[in-house]
């Protein structure tokens, strides 16, 4: 059962001419600064204010996690609101900070890298006789800066315009968004992948990686593995119409 839930935002439509979308950055903080730039150029041809959507997974695997996470917490490029959604390596990287012993499954998750972008070596510290979990934590706790710490608590899980709804990884289908968990939103792979939301509405999702974006029934998937040697898909909708950037 979970003690609390995260925050589900509302964003009316028309306060946008064009929307961004990009998931599952996994570290790989120098084809996020290359994808943005591509955002900003194109969007200079639109009039109006434009909303960038980040899906989440931005630590694990790839070589610079902490990066990410700082120009997460820097402004967003002028003319632009930006909301940045938690995926599941987010949230359970944040939960093994707070108790390293019950959520040591991170370290199986492509953690080292992330651990290593704030100066921490995992398997020295770990490979040193009589250091512990709780030892790692507690460097962990010391290296990463209180910004990123207050970032990860405070992402939330949804994002809804008009009738698109961007979370990371999914919703159980014929379900509304507020019956959805927070574990539904950044965890569910199927049955939502092969039956869509069977809602009226267009979600928006990363968490499955796939070779290139998948248009699917009531969906668009956007995670194209880029920390696996592909790359960062940015998703574009002006007009209710989607089109890979």
């Amino acid at each position: 059962m979970e003690q609390s839930r995260r925050a589900r935002i509302d964003l009316p439509a028309q306060n946008y001419t064009a929307i961004y979308a990009l998931s599952d950055i996994h570290g790989c903080h120098d084809a996020l600064i290359e994808a943005e730039s591509r955002i900003v150029a194109d969007a200079a041809k639109i009039p109006g204010r434009k909303l960038l959507m980040f899906l989440g997974d931005y630590v694990d695997r790839g070589p610079r996690s902490s990066d990410v996470l700082q120009h997460l917490c820097e402004p967003p490029p002028t003319g632009f609101d930006r909301y940045s959604l938690l995926g599941n390596h987010d949230d359970v990287f944040l939960k093994f900070l707070d108790d390293p012993r019950a959520n040591r499954d991170w370290l199986e998750y492509g953690s080292g890298p992330t651990l290593a972008s704030y100066g921490i070596d995992v398997d020295y510290l770990l490979g040193q006789e009589g250091r512990s979990l709780e030892e790692l934590g507690e460097a962990a706790r010391r290296a990463i800066p209180p910004a990123h710490v207050k970032l990860l608590r405070s992402l939330p899980v949804a994002v809804t315009v008009g009738s698109i709804i961007f979370v990371h990884a999914g919703i159980q289908p014929n379900i509304s968004l507020a019956g959805q968990t927070d574990d539904d939103l950044i965890w569910i792979r199927e049955p939502f992948l092969s039956q869509g939301p069977q809602l009226p509405v267009l979600v928006v999702h990363g968490h499955t990686p796939s070779p290139r974006p998948t248009f699917g029934n009531g969906r668009i998937g956007i995670d194209t593995a880029v920390s696996m040697g592909g790359t960062l898909t940015v998703l574009k909708i002006v007009d209710g119409q989607p089109t890979i950037l």
